[in-house]
């Protein structure tokens, strides 16, 4: 009894619970945020090269842990700058608000009615197209790469923007709200090796923007007429019209 009185001490107490739930849960959320990016990989060699510093120091070995201890130091710095979008989407993705819906984002029904007839015409011809729509995200830094255009929605522009041999056909439409900001815009490559060889320049663009903003983008094959969605780093093919009209409509896209 007297030794299980002397251990008391160990016990942790309500608010040491409350602290390590809420680090737990931080610590959850953190590596939700991380996943599929590649971030990630560099947390995992983070905890390479510190498990490598430890047993350096345990063993002695003064000149490895000195190497190892400079590059923590000056690594912090180029890693900041070299995961600049992963960092940035992952902050941005902590101020975003679950109730906010993308329905709300769009304020008006006939936007989606009009991005599905759109995308449906397209898929018709055969015509290849990306549409990124905004989400909570801005989109502004990628319009630098194309044309600005501030236009209302409309199937026809849309379509009108893919046709062929047009001069903005081979570059991507960012959609904000009600409203084509940009056309002919050109967008990041994922940075994953892909494992299905039939993708092409524009699912791999759908990727890539997926994979730095929450934007939900739109792929046209030209190839197989077929419709993909893209959403946080995960693509969904052979897409029916229903299918896209609950995702712009704001149902949950679940994407493998």
């Amino acid at each position: 009894m007297n030794l299980l009185r002397g251990l008391e001490f160990l016990l942790p107490g309500t608010l040491d619970v409350i602290q390590i739930l809420i680090v737990a849960v931080g610590l959850y959320y953190v590596l939700r945020l991380l996943a599929r990016t590649r971030a990630i990989q560099m947390l995992v060699g983070l905890l390479v090269l510190g498990a490598f510093y430890y047993m350096a120091r345990i063993l002695g070995m003064e000149l490895i842990e000195s190497i190892m201890r400079n590059i923590f130091q000056y690594g912090t710095i180029a890693a900041l700058i070299v995961f600049q979008p992963e960092l940035r989407s992952a902050l941005a993705r902590l101020g975003q608000n679950r109730m906010v819906r993308f329905l709300g984002r769009l304020e008006k029904r006939e936007v989606v009615e009009e991005l599905v007839e759109a995308v449906e015409r397209l898929s018709r011809a055969k015509i290849g197209a990306i549409i990124a729509v905004q989400r909570d995200m801005g989109l502004e830094e990628y319009t630098e790469t194309g044309t600005n255009i501030q236009a209302r929605v409309s199937a026809d522009l849309i379509v009108s923007l893919f046709s062929p041999y047009g001069p903005l056909h081979d570059g991507a439409v960012l959609v904000q709200e009600d409203s084509i900001i940009a056309a002919g815009v050109i967008l990041p490559l994922t940075q994953f090796p892909v494992a299905d060889r039939t993708l092409g320049t524009r699912h791999r663009a759908a990727l890539g923007l997926s994979e730095e903003t929450d934007a939900l983008v739109i792929v046209v094959s030209e190839e197989t007429s077929q419709i993909s969605l893209a959403r946080r780093g995960s693509l969904e093919r052979d897409v029916s019209v229903e299918r896209l009209r609950a995702a712009l409509a704001g149902g949950e896209v679940n994407v493998t």
